[in-house]
């Protein structure tokens, strides 16, 4: 076989094996010594190449930027800083036509902006918001929707693990990436948060099950300084973490050792933590590191394996005989990430797709940052369309009412994925909004 022959094989075989149910890390592991083995025809360059990718790709010190941030959104949901930001953005929304789903909107962009995790974000979200919407007369329906919507906020409003990973896969800068995702976050919150006044006011029955909010008898504001008091450790948080990214004070991995100590201070000062549980956070966080590792490492061979027969070139070459622009290839690949978001995860399609689309679009003269927001926004809609949506499933398995189906929350999140599509178009058509926000080199 040719080395082009062996590379359209390995992908083919990637995706069935995937399909079967291995582990997309173990596949491209072996898929890629498998690879290399048949291109040089030598089992000792396969496992050195094993050996050397996997120690450079943990060699270098931006690495512990996944392990920092994964323990702030840990302690962060332990604290429960989430739920102080609902109850928080449901005193101040309540009164607006589907206040309830604004504000689920709004905590859970503050959420994102602290723990960068989406699944998490679906399962915290799903038992504060869900039964509070359903207590005020909300259609369940929309309530199980708005909650998988608005979960993809964590995964594009820094910190994202995504865009962690993206880095790594694309050699860009993760603090210039988590800069870049901040203008296009706040701007899908906003499209979430118009669309669910225009539900509420042309369709009131998709958002209120009587078509209209019930009064519920006992319900007290609460008072000023309690509101702040709630809101503090999210506004002290997210302007340490974001405030000393953007100005420039620390790093990525320094920004995410910053949010990890504010937030263990912060679980402690509100006794949420105790030895017990936060050893438990410490082994999640752990579990958590050791799975991104290995797909990185993994990703990496995978990488040097399609490097070494030649298929990147190859598709660069075949795509600029084609005389598609930057938009055709664009348009194509958005379609190519999103159908395959159907199918698997969201790690596993960037893992898949970057290292043969990166070298596309440098060789198109794409700023790779703004590449890099477009490719995290396609990809997170692959969590709210079936017949995977991993969103959807984590709301359902955290659901305590079993009168919900998947099918319902499908059907309500269904209006949040149309409006994440037009925002990605916007994002394609005006790459300013992701770009604003970087400072120009030297400056």
């Amino acid at each position: 076989m040719t080395p082009l022959a062996v590379a359209a094989a390995s992908l083919l075989v990637m995706l069935g094996l995937i399909f079967a149910g291995m582990h997309v890390a173990v596949v491209l592991a072996v898929v890629s010594f498998a690879g290399v083995w048949l291109i040089r025809g030598d089992v000792g360059v396969a496992a050195s190449l094993l050996a050397a990718a996997a120690q450079d790709a943990v060699a270098s010190h931006i690495f512990g930027v996944v392990p920092l941030f994964v323990l702030t959104g840990f302690l962060v949901a332990r604290a429960d800083v989430g739920k102080d930001a609902f109850e928080v953005a449901n005193q101040l929304l309540r009164r607006i036509r589907g206040g309830l789903g604004i504000a689920t909107v709004a905590s859970n962009a503050v959420f994102a902006a602290i723990t960068g995790i989406s699944i998490a974000s679906a399962a915290v979200f799903t038992r504060i918001a869900v039964p509070e919407m359903q207590r005020f007369g909300y259609n369940p329906r929309f309530a199980v929707g708005v909650v998988a919507g608005s979960s993809v906020l964590g995964m594009l409003i820094p910190p994202s693990l995504l865009m962690i990973l993206y880095g790594f896969l694309a050699n860009q800068s993760v603090g210039d990436l988590f800069t870049a995702g901040i203008l296009p976050g706040l701007v899908l919150a906003l499209a979430y948060a118009a669309g669910i006044v225009v539900m509420a006011t042309c369709w009131p029955r998709s958002v209120y099950a009587s078509g209209q909010a019930k009064a519920v008898a006992g319900e007290t504001l609460l008072p000023l300084t309690t509101l702040v008091a709630k809101m503090l450790p999210s506004v002290l948080l997210i302007a340490a973490i974001l405030g000393g990214l953007y100005a420039g004070f620390f790093t990525a991995t320094e920004a995410g050792a910053t949010g990890a100590a504010m937030a263990l201070a912060i679980a402690l000062l509100r006794r949420k933590l105790d030895w017990k549980s936060l050893w438990g956070v410490l082994t999640e966080t752990g579990h958590v590191t050791v799975a991104v590792s290995f797909l990185i490492i993994c990703a990496t061979i995978y990488t040097r394996m399609l490097a070494m027969s030649g298929m990147p070139q190859f598709l660069v070459e075949w795509m600029t005989q084609l005389g598609l622009g930057p938009t055709g290839f664009l348009l194509i690949y958005v379609s190519v990430v999103i159908a395959l978001g159907m199918i698997i995860d969201s790690s596993s399609i960037l893992l898949i797709v970057l290292p043969l689309m990166v070298p596309i679009a440098e060789q198109l003269g794409m700023n790779l940052i703004w590449f890099g927001v477009v490719t995290v926004v396609a990809v997170e809609i692959g969590l709210l369309t079936p017949p995977f949506g991993l969103s959807v499933f984590v709301i359902k398995s955290t659901l305590d009412d079993q009168r919900i189906t998947l099918v319902d929350i499908f059907r309500g999140a269904a209006p949040f994925t149309l409006m994440m599509f037009l925002v990605l178009l916007l994002l394609i058509f005006v790459p300013q909004l992701s770009l604003i926000l970087l400072r120009p080199p030297g400056g």
